[in-house]
C-alpha cells in the first residue's frame, strides 16, 4: 500500500517536472449565479487550439508557442467572451472569465457538443442536464431521473416498481449509482418513477450501459453518474412545489460572497421531499386499490456547503437522509432507509498542469420485507469511500488520467429459498483499486485505451481489468466506434424465487460459501472456486450518423459474458454440517455460482430543435443464465423494448409544454406455481413417523424455473405545462399530468402464497404548482 502511494506520487511529480510547455488554463462561471458553465468551448483563434470545459468549468490548453493571441470562449447559452492573451517559452497562465446569458451562435458554427462527438470514444453513454430530463414527461408534475434512465437504450424497467432497472443483462445490483463520487445503495423508491435524487439541483447525469472505460469499476453492468451543482453564489432563491403525488422544496443561497472579485466564495443548498400519496390517493384517486388509495411514503433530504478559492480551488460537505415505505396491510409491507455525507474538493496546483479530484464520504443502507405467510427478509449495509482522480490535458484534446481508490463495506443479509431453509451472510471487506486511463485524439482517430487493477483485500483477490475505446470519424457526419473490456464486482444480490414479481433485492460481498468447482454449460469443470466475485466481458460496436444537424441516429449491438456470477441457491437442501460432508455442495451451499450472456442490438434516433424534442429508442435483446443444471431465462429477458417521447413547446414565449411518453415492453419470464401442499416437519428427524403425525407446514410446488411469462407491459403518459412569468424574475409553473392515460392493467407483485395480485398505477390525473423566486 505504502508502496503505492510513492508510487502515484513519483508520477505527479513526474508529470509536474516534464511539462515545460506554455500552459493556459482557468474557469468559466455563469455570471448569473456563479456556477460552473460546463462544455463551454474554449478556442485560440490563431493556431485553432482549444479545449471544452468539464463539469467544474475547467479549461486547459497545452502546449502553446509564445506569442500574443486572442481567446475566444463559445457557449449557446451566453454571449461569447475574446479577449487579448501573451505566452512565453514556458510556463502556465490562469485565467477566470464569467459569461453572460445570450445565444449569439449562428447555426452553422460548431459547438461543443459537436466538438466531444468528434473527440470522444462515447460509446454505449446518455449525457444529460437538468433541461434535458425536464424534457421527459413528469408524472404528478415532477420531473426525475429515473425517467432519463428507463428511456436510455438498453434498459429494461418493470414500471412503478421501484429500482427494478436492468441495462443490458445486468441485474440492478450490477448498476453502479454515483452521487458526486459517491454510491447510492438504492436510489429509487417503491412508487417507481421517483428516485432520491432532485431534478432542480442537478447539474449533469452521464449513464454508461457498457463499455465503459477503466474510470469506473466495481460494477460489471453499468454506471449512472449524477452530478449536484453547488448553491447559488450571488443570491437567496428557492423552489417548492406540490401535487398530488409529491411536496419539495429547495432553498440555495451564499454563505459569504466574492467581494473583490477573486473568486472566493462560500454556498450553501438544501433540497427535501416527501411523497403525498398516501394521505392524497384515497380522496382523489378512489378506484385505486379498492379505495384504499395508495401505501406509497417516502421523504428525502439533502443539503450541501461549498467553499470556493479564488484559484478555482473548491470544497464542497454534504449529507442526506433518505427514506421509504410501501405497505399493502396482510400482502407485503416493504421499508427501507439510508444515510450518509461526506466531503468533495477539486485542486489545480499553481505549478503543475494536473487537475485532482478527491472525495471521502460514508453511508448505511437498511432493507426489511414481510410478507402474508412467508418468513421475513432484511439486508443492511454501511459502506465508506475515498479516492483521488489526476488529470493531465495533453494537445488536441487528448488526455491521460488516472486515480487510485480504497473503500470497505460491512453487510448483513437473511432470506429464506424454496425450502425454508435460512440463507445468511454477514462480512465486512476492503478493496482498493488504481486505474490509468489515456486518451489519444489524432486525424480522424480517437484511441482511448485504459487499464483498472482492483485488488479484493479480504478475499486476497487481484482482478486486472483492460479495457479499449476506439472511434473513427470517417466524416463530419458519420462515426465508428468501438470499446470493450474486463469487468468485476464485489457486490452479490439475493432475490427470492417466491417472487413472480420481484420486490426484495439485498446486498452482501461476494459470498465464500460457495461450491468449490463449477460445471460450465459445455461441459467443463472449473475447480478451485474460492468466492463469488462476479466477473463480465463487454464488447460493444455501433455506429453514429447525423442526419441533419438537429437528427442523429445512433446503433449500437453488444455483447456481455457473464463468466462467473453468484447467486442464492434455490437448490439448498442440506445444512452445510460435517454430518453431510458426502452430500454435493450445489444441495448444501448457501450460495450457487452461474455464467450468463447477453447481447442485442439498440437503436436510438434523437431530434432536437428550440420547439420539438424526439427521442425514440428501440431495444432487441436477449439473455440467458446456466446455473451448473439448466439454461434459464432470468426474470428481466425482455426481448423487445420501445420508447417514444415527444416533446413541444407552443407560444410566441415557448411558455407552453406538451409532452408525452409511450413506453411498450414484451413479456418478462416467471416460474408459475403448479400448486400447493403439507408440508412435514420432522421434527424427530429421521425416526420421525409421518403417518401419524399432522403436517405443521405450509409449502409451495413450483413449475419450470421461468418457463412462462407476464403480459406485455404498454403505458402511455402525457404532461402540459404552463410557464407565468412575473417581473420581480420569480416565476410559476403549472403542471397538468395523465399517468397510463388508457388505463393498462401491468402486474406490479403477485404473492404467491396467496395468488394476490397487485396492478401497477391505473390512469392518474394530476395537477401540480411550482414557484421558482
Amino acid at each position: 500500500m505504502r508502496l503505492f502511494f510513492l508510487s502515484l506520487l513519483i508520477v505527479t511529480c513526474s508529470i509536474g517536472a516534464f511539462a515545460q510547455d506554455f500552459v493556459v488554463r482557468g474557469f468559466i462561471y455563469e455570471k448569473e449565479t456563479g456556477e460552473p458553465a460546463p462544455f463551454t468551448k474554449v478556442r485560440v483563434v490563431e493556431l485553432n487550439q482549444g479545449a471544452v470545459t468539464d463539469l467544474n468549468g475547467f479549461f486547459q490548453i497545452p502546449k502553446l508557442p509564445a506569442g500574443e493571441f486572442t481567446i475566444e470562449i463559445t457557449n449557446v447559452q451566453f454571449q461569447t467572451i475574446t479577449e487579448k492573451i501573451t505566452t512565453e517559452a514556458s510556463g502556465i497562465l490562469d485565467l477566470r472569465y464569467e459569461m453572460e446569458s445570450g445565444t449569439v451562435l449562428t447555426e452553422i458554427e460548431v459547438t461543443a457538443e459537436d466538438k466531444q462527438k468528434t473527440t470522444n470514444v462515447q460509446t454505449s453513454v446518455v449525457k444529460m442536464d437538468q433541461k434535458s430530463i425536464e424534457r421527459i414527461p413528469s408524472i404528478g408534475g415532477e420531473a426525475d431521473v429515473i425517467s432519463a434512465f428507463s428511456i436510455t437504450p438498453g434498459v429494461v424497467t418493470t414500471g412503478d416498481q421501484g429500482g427494478q432497472l436492468y441495462v443490458r443483462g445486468g441485474t440492478p445490483i450490477q448498476n453502479k449509482i454515483l452521487l458526486d463520487g459517491m454510491t447510492i445503495y438504492n436510489p429509487f423508491h417503491s412508487i417507481g418513477f421517483f428516485s432520491v435524487f432532485d431534478t432542480e439541483v442537478i447539474k449533469n447525469v452521464d449513464i454508461y450501459t457498457g463499455g465503459f472505460n477503466a474510470k469506473y469499476g466495481g460494477r460489471i453492468s453499468s454506471i449512472m453518474d449524477v452530478t449536484y451543482r453547488d448553491g447559488n453564489k450571488k443570491k437567496f432563491g428557492g423552489k417548492i412545489s406540490a401535487s398530488p403525488f409529491m411536496g419539495r422544496a429547495v432553498i440555495e443561497g451564499p454563505l459569504y460572497k466574492d467581494k473583490n472579485g477573486t473568486g472566493k466564495s462560500g454556498t450553501f443548498i438544501l433540497s427535501a421531499k416527501r411523497s403525498l400519496l398516501d394521505l392524497t390517493s384515497e380522496t382523489l384517486y378512489p378506484w385505486v386499490n379498492d379505495g384504499d388509495g395508495l401505501p406509497f411514503t417516502f421523504t428525502d433530504v439533502y443539503g450541501k456547503m461549498t467553499f470556493n478559492a479564488g484559484t478555482g480551488a473548491k470544497v464542497s460537505l454534504f449529507g442526506f437522509s433518505f427514506n421509504d415505505r410501501v405497505n399493502y396491510t396482510n400482502i407485503a409491507d416493504l421499508s427501507w432507509k439510508s444515510a450518509g455525507g461526506g466531503m468533495n474538493f477539486s485542486l489545480v496546483p499553481g505549478n503543475s498542469p494536473v487537475f485532482i479530484e478527491g472525495h471521502l464520504n460514508a453511508s448505511k443502507y437498511e432493507l426489511n420485507l414481510e410478507e402474508n405467510l412467508l418468513q421475513p427478509r432484511s439486508s443492511s449495509i454501511f459502506g465508506f469511500d475515498l479516492g483521488f482522480d489526476f488529470t493531465y490535458f495533453l494537445k488536441n484534446s487528448s488526455e491521460l488520467a488516472y486515480g487510485i481508490n480504497v473503500g470497505g463495506f460491512n453487510t448483513n443479509f437473511l432470506t429464506f429459498n424454496e425450502f425454508g431453509r435460512e440463507i445468511s451472510d454477514e462480512n465486512f471487506t476492503v478493496e482498493v483499486s488504481a486505474y490509468l486511463n489515456y486518451r489519444l485524439v489524432k486525424n480522424r482517430w480517437v484511441v482511448e485505451p485504459s487499464f483498472r487493477a482492483q485488488y479484493y483485500a479480504t478475499l486476497g483477490t487481484i482482478s486486472p481489468e483492460p479495457r479499449l475505446g476506439i472511434k473513427y470519424n470517417a466524416s463530419e457526419k458519420i462515426r465508428l466506434k468501438a470499446s470493450g473490456g474486463r469487468y468485476s464486482q464485489n457486490f452479490t444480490s439475493a432475490s427470492s424465487d417466491r417472487d413472480v414479481v420481484n420486490l426484495f433485492n439485498g446486498f452482501l460481498s461476494a459470498p465464500t460459501n460457495v461450491q468449490s468447482s463449477f460445471v460450465t454449460e459445455n461441459g467443463k469443470t472449473i475447480t478451485d472456486i474460492r468466492n463469488g466475485l462476479q466477473y463480465a466481458w463487454h464488447a460493444v460496436a455501433g455506429f453514429e450518423v447525423d442526419l441533419t444537424k438537429r437528427l442523429t441516429l445512433n446503433v449500437e449491438g453488444y455483447y456481455k459474458d457473464f463468466t462467473q456470477l453468484s447467486n442464492i441457491n434455490t437448490n439448498k437442501l442440506y445444512q452445510d454440517i460435517a454430518e453431510f460432508n458426502q452430500i454435493d455442495d450445489v444441495y448444501k451451499k448457501d450460495f450457487i455460482l452461474e455464467s450468463g450472456r447477453a447481447w442485442g442490438i439498440d437503436a436510438l434516433l434523437k431530434y432536437s430543435s428550440s420547439r420539438l424534442f424526439v427521442w425514440t429508442v428501440y431495444s432487441l435483446g436477449k439473455v440467458d443464465r446456466w446455473d451448473g443444471f439448466t439454461e434459464y431465462a432470468p426474470v428481466f429477458d425482455r426481448r423487445h423494448n420501445a420508447n417514444i417521447v415527444v416533446t413541444y413547446l407552443f407560444g410566441k414565449k415557448k411558455d407552453i409544454e406538451i409532452s408525452l411518453r409511450w413506453n411498450y415492453g414484451s413479456g418478462l419470464p416467471f416460474t408459475p406455481t403448479k400448486g400447493f401442499y403439507q408440508g412435514e416437519s420432522m421434527s424427530g428427524g429421521v425416526s420421525t413417523d409421518y403417518t401419524s403425525t399432522n403436517p405443521t407446514t405450509f409449502e409451495t410446488l413450483l413449475g419450470d424455473l421461468n418457463s412462462e411469462r407476464l403480459p406485455d407491459y404498454h403505458r402511455l403518459d402525457i404532461t402540459a405545462k404552463k410557464q407565468i412569468e412575473f417581473k420581480n424574475k420569480t416565476n410559476m409553473e403549472i403542471v397538468v399530468g395523465v399517468t397510463n392515460v388508457y388505463n393498462r392493467k401491468n402486474i406490479f407483485y403477485v404473492n404467491r402464497a396467496t395468488n394476490e395480485k397487485i396492478y401497477q398505477l391505473p390512469v392518474l390525473p394530476s395537477l401540480g404548482v411550482s414557484y421558482k423566486f
